[in-house]
């Protein structure tokens, strides 16, 4: 070996009989044996390694094929492992050196293998739900049975007119496909950037109307203009956020007046009620008094126009007459006389009277009469 002392002295480290191991050397060479464990031949072992990779790479591992194809296969190997697939509810992000460069979708995508490139996998038609005010947890000592957790801190918030009122809701929402890039890059935590504007904006809104409009009235207008606003802001942070849905699932007023409330809202649904029954009773009442009120003008329409026909119609028979009592007087006053005396005595019992006669008064027999006698009375008496 090149570390024994061929000349009797020590090693190229120290004079005398010791090696560059501190032992002396293995055998004869230069003096008496000495003890110890003799050190590894170097040499020895690097003939060995030679010969098992001979046995695996024809040629011997110093021939410049066995490098250039070790080298190729560690290539391809590497390149091959840039290879990945894509979920039917993922989108990949590809970075290069840290910085991002596209999205793929769902199957079969290639990018540069780690450390020059990486993939982000992001879940973009999952939903996610945040509950602002109060938390759902598991009690386990009741058999996993959910229960509500208030959070107050959350919940409370102040209204229009300087109330108090206790919302509870929940937003749902996803990533979104469009922009995935954002929610991954833009924001550090999105969960927390959307339950802090989805309460800021409940906030908002609650802080603009009264609480008596929140209880009643508007309840139902706020989940739209929640959801709406919080979108908007979310789109200018450029938070690849979709929401979904704002569900508003309690608004009360604080526990400690929540029995006035209550009988604030009772008394507004009394209101209500009371108001709808009054105009359902005036919508039943105005048009049958209107009804009424056409036909008693009908009615005096047509005994208007009946009283100045009649008037009409007399006028014009009083100027006829007048004009045939202007032609013959004599005559017209004879005739209008007997229909006078005709009209008066017609319908009456009458008693002749015979001036000239010697009897006084004439026998008169009814004509109208003498029909319903029997043929026996007919005959007992005449007309004179």
């Amino acid at each position: 070996m090149p570390w024994n002392n061929q000349t009797g002295g020590g090693g190229p480290w120290k004079p005398g009989p010791r090696g560059p191991w501190g032992q002396g050397p293995a055998g004869g060479g230069g003096g008496g044996g000495g003890g110890g464990p003799t050190p590894p031949d170097l040499e020895e072992l690097l003939r060995r390694g030679q010969d098992r990779l001979r046995q695996v790479v024809p040629g011997g591992v110093g021939g410049g094929r066995s490098i250039v194809l070790f080298g190729a296969l560690a290539i391809a190997a590497w390149l091959s492992s840039g290879f990945y697939t894509v979920g039917p509810n993922e989108v990949g992000l590809n970075m290069v050196f840290g910085k991002y460069e596209k999205k793929t979708n769902s199957g079969l995508n290639y990018n540069w293998p780690y450390p020059i490139g990486a993939v982000n996998k992001l879940q973009v038609t999952d939903r996610n739900s945040i509950e602002v005010g109060f938390r759902t947890r598991e009690d386990g000592r009741r058999g996993n049975i959910q229960m509500q957790v208030d959070v107050a801190e959350e919940s409370l918030m102040l209204t229009g007119d300087e109330n108090i009122a206790d919302v509870k809701f929940r937003v749902i929402w996803q990533i979104d496909p469009v922009r995935p890039e954002d929610y991954a890059f833009n924001v550090r935590d999105p969960r927390e950037t959307v339950k802090a504007v989805a309460e800021s904006v409940m906030r908002e809104i609650v802080g603009r109307t009264p609480i008596q409009r929140i209880l009643t009235a508007e309840r139902k207008l706020i989940e739209p203009a929640a959801q709406d606003l919080t979108q908007r802001v979310l789109n200018d942070y450029r938070a690849g956020v979709l929401i979904l849905q704002v569900q508003l699932l309690s608004v009360d007023p604080p526990e400690q007046v929540v029995a006035a409330f209550r009988d604030v809202t009772a008394a507004q649904q009394d209101l209500d009620r009371l108001r709808n029954e009054a105009e359902a009773y005036a919508n039943r009442v105005v048009p049958e008094a209107r009804g009424d009120a056409a036909r008693i003008l009908q009615e005096a329409e047509a005994y208007r126009e009946q009283t100045v026909n009649e008037a009409r119609g007399q006028t014009s028979r009083y100027t006829q007459v007048y004009q045939q009592y202007v032609n013959a007087p004599q005559v017209t006053r004879e005739r209008l006389y007997l229909e006078t005396m005709e009209r008066v005595l017609g319908g009456m019992n009458k008693i002749i009277v015979d001036q000239n006669g010697t009897q006084g008064v004439v026998p008169y027999l009814p004509l109208q009469g003498l029909g319903a006698q029997p043929p026996q009375a007919q005959g007992q008496g005449g007309v004179r």
